[in-house]
């Protein structure tokens, strides 16, 4: 007979610690991807190393504290890459030294962060996308299987997720970092899912440990699961 799925209350430090961190982790992201990156054949940008992380993230989240939770992080991370994106609209509008270095400072200011407001629409799009997608299909795998199977869950999930995520943010990102042909979109796209998705395999082990751990640690999870862990 399968467990049923519990959650943990998101009334404790650890959900704030791990909301705090998808927020950064998204925001900087936003600001590396305004870069187009080539390493050799492989084309991306500037926020690859990131984004899996927010992903990661997500996961120990959906599968702690719920959808609801889960939904809750992704909208106020995205709340916070809007405050944000606006404050870099600010600081660019904000009149600064006409002199040779303040012009030279102004024109860094706008080639880094002036692409970031049409960053954060397609993450905006993309990571509300993905990220519910993949929240969703893991909390209704667990629904199903309940504590069992956590690896499962995990890569099922990722998969969907993250091809949804890649496709939205790099149809509307490529023409912001300069990628126009098909054959580099395409290659865009495919090298975004494959790395994203390989990351957030290559790290299952890691994902099952801190979420064991932190169901372990989650007292509201202890009581809810009366003994019974992933």
């Amino acid at each position: 007979m399968k467990s049923p799925a519990r959650y943990a209350s998101i009334g404790s430090p650890f959900f704030a610690v791990f909301l705090a961190a998808m927020a950064v982790i998204l925001i900087l992201s936003n600001i590396g991807a305004s870069k187009g990156v080539q390493l050799g054949p492989i084309i991306t940008d500037g926020g690859f190393f990131l984004f899996p992380l927010a992903y990661i993230l997500g996961d120990v989240v959906s599968e702690v504290y719920g959808f609801r939770a889960a939904r809750t992080a992704i909208v106020t991370t995205f709340s916070l890459s809007l405050f944000a994106s606006a404050c870099y609209w600010a600081i660019i509008a904000l009149p600064g030294f006409d002199d040779e270095f303040g012009a030279a400072k102004q024109a860094a200011l706008e080639g880094a962060l002036g692409p970031v407001p049409q960053i954060v629409v397609g993450s905006l799009l993309a990571f509300l996308a993905g990220q519910l997608t993949n929240s969703w299909i893991l909390v209704k795998m667990k629904a199903r299987v309940g504590e069992r199977t956590l690896w499962a869950r995990l890569m099922g999930s990722s998969v969907a997720g993250e091809f949804i995520d890649t496709l939205i943010f790099c149809a509307v990102a490529a023409p912001v970092i300069g990628i126009a042909d098909v054959g580099a979109f395409a290659n865009y796209v495919l090298v975004g899912f494959v790395y994203k998705t390989g990351v957030e395999f290559l790290f299952v082990p890691v994902t099952s440990l801190v979420i064991r751990r932190v169901k372990r640690l989650e007292p509201s999870y202890a009581v809810a699961t009366e003994g019974v862990h992933a």
